[in-house]
């Protein structure tokens, strides 16, 4: 048996039970992980809510992000030894002592990063990356407008487009202290979305132009402003909706100025493992390498899940916030 957080119904964080639950089978192309990180993101309070992109089973126990050591494996695998120390992304399950993963889809951990910071990357360094590169198709000398850069993809994003090449990159966040981490995260430029008149500020910045790419995760008025930030063929990437928000939006406006929204959703990008896979081993070595700096904002124990959705969801934190079993 083992430790997991598990909830039965759709609600607040107070839905999240710590349970007893049978170690997961694994077949003989899986392996067996004992975990010993696991990261939190809006996904997974998403799930907990109901307003995931696609449907919730119950009972469910949520988590994507994984790190900890092999301890089992499956006879068909070959290239995944017992003892090693891997990081992943799986579907469900990840707020438990054990999970079962397949094999194609683990990335060994070097031996240098910790099990909280690898974890602190997966989601959300794979994420920036292919919302820069893939979907949003930053070229070298554009401006590209980050928002929530103090969290966990934003502040990747901002250190991910800086090393892409972009020329101006503005970091927009709530409070003067995450203003000054996303400097710290190399943000040419801070503004404070919550203060009136952001956008207008953003378009002083770019010398009245706009943005060529803007990342967004915010919803319902921030994207409405955001799209008036966007300059002349420019690209908007929609990957969340943290405040719960509904957009209203005419599709028109974008056929003025050859603009473009764009919508993300990282598991298309693990249905390609070899994309998944060399971006994140490209990452994991940005980050050996002292290239790429992650943030955590806080370890917890497992128990204390419901804890950290609050704070997450609350906004009361900056970085990564990871669970350990």
């Amino acid at each position: 048996m083992m430790k997991g957080i598990q909830f039965k119904e759709f609600g607040g964080p107070d839905v999240l039970e710590l349970i007893e639950m049978e170690i997961p089978a694994f077949s003989q192309d899986e392996v067996l992980i004992e975990v010993k990180a696991i990261g939190v993101n809006y996904a997974d309070t998403a799930r907990r809510e109901g307003n995931y992109v696609v449907p919730t089973p119950l009972p469910f126990v949520p988590g994507a992000e994984i790190a900890g050591v092999v301890k089992k494996v499956g006879k068909n695998v070959q290239d995944i030894k017992e003892g090693m120390r891997v990081v992943t992304l799986i579907g469900s399950g990840g707020y438990a002592e054990y999970a079962v993963v397949h094999a194609s889809q683990l990335i060994p951990i070097p031996k240098d990063v910790s099990f909280e910071r690898a974890v602190a990357l997966p989601l959300q360094g794979l994420s920036a990356y292919h919302i820069l590169k893939t979907m949003g198709r930053l070229e070298e000398g554009e401006t590209v407008l980050v928002h929530a850069a103090a969290g966990g993809v934003g502040s990747i994003a901002v250190q991910l487009a800086k090393k892409i090449g972009a020329k101006k990159v503005i970091a927009t966040a709530s409070t003067k202290e995450k203003l000054a981490f996303a400097k710290e995260m190399g943000a040419n430029y801070t503004v404070n979305y919550s203060e009136e008149g952001w956008e207008k500020e953003i378009r002083e910045l770019t010398d009245g132009k706009g943005v060529d790419l803007a990342l967004e995760m915010v919803g319902g008025e921030v994207f409405n402003k955001t799209v008036k930030c966007l300059a002349a063929f420019g690209r908007l990437v929609i990957y969340g909706a943290a405040s719960g928000e509904q957009s209203e939006f005419d599709p028109r406006i974008l056929m003025r100025r050859n603009q473009s929204i764009i919508g993300f959703f990282l598991p298309q990008i693990m249905n390609k493992p070899a994309l998944y896979q060399k971006s994140l081993q490209e990452l994991l070595e940005y980050m050996n390498n002292g290239e790429l700096v992650l943030t955590i904002g806080g370890t917890y124990p497992l128990s204390d899940a419901a804890k950290v959705h609050r704070k997450l969801q609350g906004r009361e934190t900056k970085g990564k916030l990871v669970l350990l079993p």
